[in-house]
């Protein structure tokens, strides 16, 4: 017997306009240095219309591209932070039905004014923004492997209905859409072939030695020279489950500084290892490489 269920019909490729793209063109910030094909990924996707999925390892600096973005073009940045709970509808909106039964049962305002019980969700807070802003949606990779597919249709013509109200909310002005994903999980073909993709290479030493200073300036050379020799060391030792990120070699380097460190034991001992490491597991391994090194 056929199913009489018509098939759900996938959005058209080409997104409808919706606002004027800043005629601003992001160049990083102070405080987030970001590589020239990085920069140019993200005006492609501004350019574009299309949502720009980042991913890369832990520490990269995915989610603060996105504050920098917003930072860096003068637009306000909101928010939709990914759980394993998270349903695409969240994003939405949100209809209050307890509220309403509550306010129904106790005379509370006019229940039959069903609107009041609508609560936009972060996509939507993006859509009715008045001027154009940075919608993050972090970390896309922790919900289930529908949530991506339920948001295709939103994305791509920057509107949704809410059935109660029978009312269409459309984008005033089409957010920049930074997704940021650590690949947890693959996600759907239909999905990224709607996105701008882009792949945050772990930096070499001398971005990182950039990126470093820009967070902890006047930071003595030698010391930062040698904070870094013991990083990359670190981070090739064989086994290790978590390898230091970014954000780790800079907590690191702020720890030596301040901790008064002995510069020859920087690279011989790696003081203050739980800056850098995590886990027990990690810990025991790096410290058997040290042995092994002779660098104890």
């Amino acid at each position: 017997m056929t199913d009489p269920t018509p098939p759900r019909q996938s959005p058209p490729s080409a997104p409808p306009p919706a606002g004027t793209p800043s005629s601003a063109t992001y160049a990083g910030t102070g405080d987030y240095i970001a590589a020239p094909e990085l920069l140019q990924t993200v005006e492609v996707a501004r350019r574009l219309g299309r949502p720009l999925l980042i991913k890369g390892e832990p520490g990269t600096g995915k989610t603060m591209l996105a504050v920098s973005i917003a930072e860096g073009l003068g637009m306000p940045l909101i928010t939709w932070t990914v759980k394993s709970t998270t349903k695409a509808q969240d994003g939405l909106y949100v209809y209050d039905t307890v509220q309403r039964l509550y306010d129904g049962q106790f005379g509370e305002g006019d229940v039959s004014d069903i609107a009041r019980y609508i609560k936009l969700g972060k996509l939507g807070e993006a859509f009715t923004s008045p001027e154009q802003v940075v919608l993050l949606i972090d970390e896309i990779d922790k919900a289930d492997l529908e949530f991506p597919n339920d948001l295709l249709w939103e994305l791509d013509q920057m509107e949704f209905s809410i059935p109660e109200t029978h009312a269409t909310v459309r984008a005033v002005q089409r957010p920049v859409v930074v997704i940021t994903s650590n690949a947890e999980k693959e996600l759907p073909d239909a999905f990224l072939r709607r996105c701008v993709f882009h792949y945050i290479e772990f930096p070499d030493e001398a971005m990182l030695a950039r990126i470093v200073q820009v967070h902890v300036p006047d930071l003595d050379r030698r010391l930062l020279d040698l904070a870094l020799e013991a990083f990359y060391w670190l981070r090739d030792v064989p086994g290790l489950q978590k390898k230091p990120s970014t954000s780790e070699l800079i907590d690191w380097v702020q720890a030596l500084a301040r901790g008064g460190a002995d510069h020859d034991e920087i690279t011989r001992r790696l003081p203050f290892m739980g800056v850098l490491l995590k886990k027990d597991h990690d810990v025991d391994i790096a410290r058997r490489a040290l042995a092994r090194a002779g660098r104890r």
